[in-house]
């Protein structure tokens, strides 16, 4: 770690640099890197998932680190973690990124889920004003697209990289901006420091009026990101322009027992598909694979199979599952192998016919 940078009173960023000097490999906007921290007192070593929040490109990663309350990862980063520290990193992963066009952008965000965001915000700033992701730190005119930065936090102590993200989007040519303080402090001036008071909530996003023809990506709480969907479907935007990255723990989800009020399990919509067998056992369903599912779990979340996952939100390994007949290849492989006889549902597909313990 070459750098250490305390964003509000509980966000700290880490810029991180390959030991050797060498070049790091090059991410998106929008990745994320995983990192296992090592805690001293003989605990079990820890696997997150954290944003590339830094600008595509740069020399080194940037990852930013929420403390919460009883937050094992980052009670280690933000009190154990001092530069010259050497983390345990991947490559850059993940699918919720940037695509290049020329629609208008939505970046809509709650809390720490600006990370991802601020990385595009970042590549669109740096773009050639044809809409190109391609370009160098401090390049005119910046992407030609139309640019909406939304965002919810709670105050202006806890509103992280504020000053950044003004002087990215005043490179832009094209903008427009509301930022929701749910409790903004007596020091918070609306106006300079926020737009609105209260919720970035549906109704606020309904009174925006945005551009039915855009992309939107959106990042922070489950039901805040449940929301923004609904609203952004009901404003006239197409489902499948819509993007979401979850950040922070959702519902917690039994294997094999549906939820009360929840759908049983069934086949999933659409064509069958015509690859191997995947048995749900405890289930008690049967179908086969469809090559538009890239991994196991989300065939199980497209037959409303109740199973665990909780990889995008900071913990990984929690949708292990049995496998009880079969064999799956993987894509990508799993950071950490599986216990014998146990299955990563999030980046494995069947290579025969399966049965899972679910």
């Amino acid at each position: 770690m070459v750098e250490r940078v305390a964003e509000s009173a509980g966000v700290v960023s880490l810029r991180l640099a390959a030991a050797d000097g060498t070049p790091l490999p090059a991410a998106s906007p929008g990745q994320f890197l995983t990192v296992r921290l090592h805690p001293l007192d003989g605990r079990p070593d820890v696997t997150r998932t954290y944003s590339l929040s830094g600008r595509p490109g740069a020399a080194d990663y940037r990852i930013s680190v929420k403390r919460e309350p009883h937050g094992v990862a980052g009670e280690l980063v933000h009190a154990g973690t001092a530069v010259g520290a050497t983390l345990e990193v991947a490559a850059p992963r993940g699918t919720f990124t940037l695509e290049p066009g020329d629609r208008p952008v939505l970046l809509i965000s709650a809390g720490i889920g600006v990370t991802p965001l601020l990385a595009m915000l970042h590549a669109l700033a740096d773009a050639a004003p044809s809409g190109g992701l391609a370009g160098s730190a401090g390049s005119a005119g910046g992407s030609a697209r139309q640019v909406w930065w939304l965002h919810g936090a709670r105050d202006g102590g806890e509103h992280p990289f504020a000053v950044e993200a003004a002087a990215l989007l005043a490179r832009l040519p094209d903008t427009r901006v509301a930022i929701c303080f749910s409790a903004p402090s007596p020091g918070d001036r609306v106006g300079a420091d926020y737009t609105r008071r209260g919720r970035l909530s549906a109704d606020v996003l309904a009174d925006l009026h945005l551009p039915a023809d855009a992309d939107a990506y959106v990042c922070g709480p489950a039901s805040f990101m449940a929301d923004v969907r609904g609203a952004l479907i009901a404003s006239g935007l197409a489902a499948g322009r819509i993007r979401s990255e979850a950040f922070g723990a959702g519902p917690a989800l039994t294997p094999g027992i549906v939820a009360e009020g929840g759908r049983a399990p069934h086949p999933p919509s659409g064509p069958s598909g015509t690859g191997p067998a995947v048995t749900f056992a405890r289930s008690g369903l049967t179908v086969n694979w469809r090559p538009a599912d890239t991994a196991l779990l989300d065939l199980a979340e497209a037959c409303d199979v109740p199973v665990r996952w909780s990889c995008r939100t900071g913990v990984c390994h929690n949708c292990e599952t049995a496998l009880l007949d079969g064999a799956v290849a993987y894509a990508p492989p799993p950071l950490d192998p599986p216990a014998t006889g146990n299955v990563p549902l999030c980046c494995a597909a069947p290579s025969s016919d399966v049965v899972l313990d679910l």
